[in-house]
């Protein structure tokens, strides 16, 4: 994680931000430390924090910063300069924490964790709006993994975790709408149980949760998505990140697993 301490909506790059209507820098410094307490006090994570660095107000949203698997590290290739500066900072982070850091092929646009999720060994991967396709063949061919990857279509959602969250080994959140045909089908022949959000709530990020176990840290304002888990054995904790959303983001932006 990533402390939002020059967070801020200083430039528009995805349909949530508008320089008019500007984050609370207090709240969001508040809302920010919930979840990094719920995360390491509730659900037990051990959480490593990278320094947040003046002029790059979305680096707090470190689920973008580049894809983690079994010790690499594969940093992204952001398709806006607002946020590329962020590689210089993110990059030294993992190598000095013992990642092997790997580079990806070509100038494709890949936007780490953000549009690339496992649901066990398999890798769902986004593509449209800021990774460009091309550059899921070369992820799997980095990892060694199978790649499925999915058109997104709906530019409220351009990251593929702000509208799909993986469960478990087996099961995912997941908003049909934001998919086109085809990638709604690929995801309902590969993924055993899926949990459908409505347009409301996932219009509230909810989605774009964080699972621990068989705890999940969902944004408040989303009790269909609440009593689904709940039915399905799950300590639902909803934190309110209203302030995030304000830039496209909530709690699993803000976010990247690295174990």
């Amino acid at each position: 994680m990533c402390r939002p301490t020059f967070y801020g909506i200083e430039y528009e790059i995805n349909p949530w931000m508008d320089v008019r209507r500007q984050a609370d820098r207090r709240l969001a410094l508040r809302q920010w430390q919930a979840l990094y307490r719920t995360l390491q006090d509730r659900l037990g994570a051990e959480v490593h924090l990278c320094r947040p660095r003046p002029g790059l107000p979305d680096m707090c949203f470190t689920a973008n910063a580049g894809l983690v698997y079994r010790g690499a590290f594969i940093s992204s290739r952001f398709r806006y300069v607002e946020r590329a500066r962020e590689e210089a900072h993110f990059t030294p982070w993992f190598r000095r924490h013992g990642f092997r850091v790997l580079g990806l092929r070509g100038d494709g646009r890949f936007e780490g964790a953000g549009d690339a999720l496992f649901v066990g060994d398999t890798l769902f991967a986004g593509y449209r709006y800021r990774t460009d396709i091309q550059t899921h063949v070369l992820l799997g061919e980095l990892l060694g993994v199978r790649v499925f990857s999915l058109e997104l279509v709906n530019p409220h959602f351009y990251h593929l975790d702000t509208c799909f969250c993986p469960m478990g080994p087996a099961s995912a959140l997941y908003y049909p709408a934001a998919f086109d045909s085809y990638a709604r089908r690929v995801l309902r022949e590969n993924i055993p149980e899926l949990v459908e959000a409505s347009a409301e709530e996932a219009y509230q990020f909810g989605c774009n949760a964080v699972f621990v176990g068989k705890k999940a840290v969902l944004p408040e304002g989303c009790p269909k998505l609440t009593r689904a888990l709940e039915r399905r054995g799950y300590e639902v904790i909803p934190l309110p990140l209203s302030e995030f959303l304000k830039a496209g983001g909530s709690a699993k932006c803000l976010t990247l697993r690295i174990d």
